[in-house]
């Protein structure tokens, strides 16, 4: 076909309508010229030149594609139907808008955190390497970082597998300039090259630059944000010096605006080499801190399972050649079995990926359960509207309309309506996802995250809205298609008692509606329960009134005699400050998720197999701070010095574990070499009660704690726990006072307790009030769906109601018929909906807390709800029925 002519058929219509009346005329003119009278000339012409209106569709139909024409006037008929039901409309759009918006937000979020691939060149051929079976101990493990530098020395000098191989990291340092920190990666000097990522001004690292004692020469590479934020993308920063830490460097490069680094969720401000880590200590030398990750891009020809098998095969002999030093020779059997495996790198590494992946997985579960009731509820209504279409459908039949014609005009009401729906639904998707973001980033750096549509969530989208299309919209098609031309034309559309087979499905609908919402409730329940759960669990300690501040006196340059005075200074400055009761130190920050633990050996218990536990160095009044009572013993005090004897305190679970309840007062425990800390043997002194250590989820595990000034690994930092009446402010009252006695202090992390157990719920608080959200829409669409299907099954049987009223029927009694219709599918929906809840309940296993996933309390407690709102819902159209009146009932037929 000529689309040309398509593009024109309406103005080629418009000149043929036009050539047709000037042929009518000319030809009318020549039979008055015959002699013809002046009206006879005109029907004879006509006559002559045939149907003209005829001749313009053939013409028409030849220039245009037919279903495309059959379906643009359905469209167009199927809108001016929608715009006699307004009301219906506007409700039917917004409902989807939320279920289809619900879901694009969630799928939007899944897509930036676990789907995404990072904005490299060929992010597909990336591997990374990784412990197989996880980090099994030798020192704190940053997270993803799994290798050390000795080790990625090894794997860079021997690896085949790989064209380019790199390694890097992160932390924070301090800008010195801007009196704050930067999120800084420090990458070996290959990265960029394996990453294909080019250098939008300057130029990027080599690996020229990349060997040991490079010292400050390479410089520093910044992030296009922070050349924006900090020198307003002036292309004079190139050439300048930064201080970091104390260090000047060089501004060399700027990377491109897309390249946020290869950690997702987070970005960097600078990045540095590998080698300038010199700079800040012996790292690049420790054997035992897992400080990196190596990444690859694969040569051709080499796949990931090819790369797996090489690097296990291979890396027993890397390990052997770095073993870590300092351990005893018991604990280096584990290290000796450590292999290395490839995993896909394409999407970077995450955090934010393995904290929160599952939870948006199940949110996106959830809220596909709301757009099913959305559509099972939709679905209702076109059937009720279809069914007062009857007489309609049936005469268009009768005309010789095809069954197939008429569900696909029914269909395009649905087409529109899903389409309306989509469009506001991706509005509302764009407003909610960046509305979560902000949400998990509360009290934290705020999220890097590109939430921008790409082709899965277009996808995703469009499936969504063709899916809700076919779910509320094909049925009801079908059915309206279906019905008996002679009995609908024969009674107008109405008969005396309606037939109760064609409320099956609605019923059948109003079940599956009560059945999926019951799924939502039981889980919204669940993990409200939870999140009470974990914010009301006794965590050993009082929580309210805490505040953590981290001080670096690294910049007053103390001597090595001098750092426990200035400690025990700061402590001394910070309790003097008004509101403040009582202020100590601690190596670790209860309930922030990190930890620190020693192999413990008791003597007289070599036979048995040797086990850790956490330590925690402290200063005497940590327990007073954090109100942990000392059940036996005595606690910390001044004479308890580095030249002392070595003691500790230990909890209850340490006794359980290692003395089998037995007292401990007095007793030796070993804990076990590691680098910076000898194998050491203390005396226990004293017993405290069980405490939670770096998660609330966590049992109380055993705890040692030992006196600060026996801390072998202490440098110029401490963390400073004060308990004060006003925790929210007194975070900055603390900073300002300390850097004012003793300037350039350096004040890192600050937070109240409170904050961080409300940091490390996020999850939990985001499942809370998701799930609790969507399981209050879901039940508000379900009791509108009830009300309004018991409305129309009670209105379609308004003859035969009317009837039983003249028969001597009670109002009562007809008000119990109407309510009896919604009884079947509350029952079924409850059934068939608490036997999903238990075939369903292991998925949310992992996120509960105190519960278990079939609890039959939050069951019990849906299943009531449910049960109300279906009799409240059904109660209106029930009182209606009962005050109808029976002569003019039967009168309107």
């Amino acid at each position: 076909m000529n689309w040309r002519r398509f593009l024109r058929r309406k103005r080629r219509d418009a000149d043929l309508q036009q050539e047709l009346a000037a042929h009518l005329a000319h030809d009318a003119e020549d039979l008055v010229a015959r002699g013809e009278d002046p009206a006879v000339a005109d029907m004879l012409a006509r006559r002559r030149l045939g149907n003209a209106t005829s001749i313009r569709e053939t013409v028409y139909d030849r220039s245009t594609v037919g279903w495309f024409e059959a379906f643009r006037r359905d469209i167009r008929y199927a809108a001016r139907q929608l715009r006699l039901s307004p009301g219906f409309t506007v409700t039917a759009i917004l409902t989807l808008a939320l279920g289809i918006g619900a879901n694009s937000a969630i799928f939007r979020l899944l897509d930036g955190i676990g789907l995404r691939s990072l904005p490299v060149r060929n992010p597909s051929e990336l591997a990374e390497l990784k412990i197989a079976g996880g980090n099994l101990g030798f020192g704190v493990s940053n997270g993803y970082n799994d290798a050390t530098f000795p080790l990625w020395e090894q794997i860079r000098d021997h690896q085949q597998p790989f064209s380019g191989v790199f390694a890097w990291g992160a932390d924070n340092l301090w800008y010195s300039g801007a009196g704050h920190e930067v999120r800084a990666i420090y990458l070996s000097g290959d990265t960029f090259r394996t990453l294909g990522v080019r250098p939008y001004r300057g130029r990027l690292f080599s690996n020229d630059d990349d060997r040991r004692g490079c010292g400050n020469a390479p410089g520093v590479v910044l992030s296009y944000a922070m050349w924006q934020r900090e020198f307003a993308g002036d292309d004079r920063a190139l050439g300048r010096k930064i201080v970091i830490d104390d260090q000047p460097l060089e501004i060399v490069g700027v990377t491109p605006p897309e390249f946020y680094g290869l950690e997702v969720g987070r970005g960097f401000d600078i990045a540095i080499l590998n080698c300038s880590l010199a700079l800040w200590g012996g790292i690049l030398d420790n054997r035992a801190a897992w400080s990196v990750v190596v990444m690859g891009r694969l040569k051709p020809g080499w796949t990931l399972s090819r790369a797996a098998e090489y690097f296990r095969v291979s890396s027993p002999d890397w390990f052997r050649a770095v073993p870590a030093t300092k351990y005893d020779p018991k604990s280096l059997e584990t290290w000796f079995r450590f292999r290395l495996t490839a995993v896909p790198a394409g999407n970077g590494v995450s955090q934010l990926r393995e904290t929160y992946e599952q939870s948006l997985w199940l949110l996106l579960g959830i809220t596909g359960l709301v757009l099913v009731i959305a559509c099972a509820n939709l679905a209702n209504l076109l059937l009720a509207r279809a069914a007062a279409r009857e007489r309609e459908m049936a005469v268009r039949l009768a005309l010789g309309a095809s069954r197939a014609r008429l569900i696909g005009q029914l269909l395009s009401e649905s087409l529109l309506l899903a389409a309306g729906g989509t469009c506001l639904g991706a509005l509302a998707a764009g407003l909610l996802s960046r509305a979560m973001l902000w949400f998990l980033a509360v009290g934290r750096q705020m999220l890097l995250l590109d939430l921008t549509p790409d082709w899965r969530v277009f996808a995703f989208t469009a499936g969504v809205a063709i899916l809700t299309c076919m779910l509320f919209g094909l049925a009801p098609a079908i059915r309206a298609s279906n019905g008996d031309i002679a009995g609908a034309i024969k009674s107008g559309g109405r008969s005396s008692t309606a037939d109760r087979r064609q409320f099956s499905f609605q019923r059948f609908l109003l079940a599956a509606q009560i059945a999926v919402s019951l799924v939502l409730l039981v889980g919204a329940g669940l993990f409200v329960a939870t999140f009470r759960n974990l914010m009301t669990a006794d965590p050993g300690f009082k929580i309210d009134g805490l505040v953590f501040t981290w001080v670096n006196l690294r910049p007053l340059h103390p001597a090595n005699g001098e750092i426990d005075p200035l400690k025990q200074a700061v402590l001394d400055k910070v309790r003097s400050l008004p509101g403040v009761s009582s202020v100590a130190t601690s190596t670790n920050v209860p309930l922030s998720g990190n930890s620190w633990g020693f192999t413990v050996r008791i003597p007289g218990r070599e036979g048995h197999a040797r086990e850790g536990s956490q330590f925690t160095w402290i200063s005497p009044g940590y327990f007073h701070t954090m109100q942990i009572p000392i059940v036996a013993g005595r606690d910390f005090n001044t004479h308890d010095t580095a030249t002392s004897q070595k003691i500790v305190l230990v909890n209850r679970a340490f006794v359980r574990k290692f003395f089998d309840g037995a007292d401990p007062i007095g007793r030796s425990i070993f804990s076990l070499a590691e680098p910076g800390y000898p194998q050491t043997q203390y005396e226990i002194v004293g017993l405290v009660a069980d405490t939670k250590y770096r998660d609330l989820r966590d049992p109380m595990p055993p705890i040692a704690y030992a006196p600060d000034t026996q801390n072998p690994g202490a440098g110029p930092f401490l963390t400073v726990a004060a308990r004060t009446a006003d925790p929210e402010n007194a975070g900055q009252v603390i900073q300002k006072t300390l850097q004012t006695a003793w300037p350039g202090l350096r004040i890192g992390y600050q937070a109240t307790l409170r904050g961080i157990l409300t940091a490390g719920l996020m999850r939990e608080r985001i499942l809370a009030w998701l799930s609790g959200a969507f399981g209050v829409l879901a039940v508000l669409i379900a009791s509108i769906g009830l009300y309004g299907v018991v409305s129309y099954m009670t209105a379609r049987r308004r003859n035969e109601i009317g009837i039983r009223l003249a028969l001597g029927a009670s109002r009562s009694g007809v008000a119990a018929l109407v309510a009896k219709q919604t009884i079947t599918p509350l029952l079924a929906g409850l059934l068939a909906g608490t036997f999903l809840t238990i075939l369903l309940a292991g998925t949310a296993k992992s996120l509960l807390f105190g519960l278990t996933p079939s609890d039959p309390r939050a069951i019990a407690a849906a299943v009531l709800l449910l049960s109300a709102i279906a009799l409240l819902a059904s109660a209106v159209p029930a009182a209606r029925a009962a005050r109808l009146s029976p002569s003019s009932t039967l009168r309107q037929d």
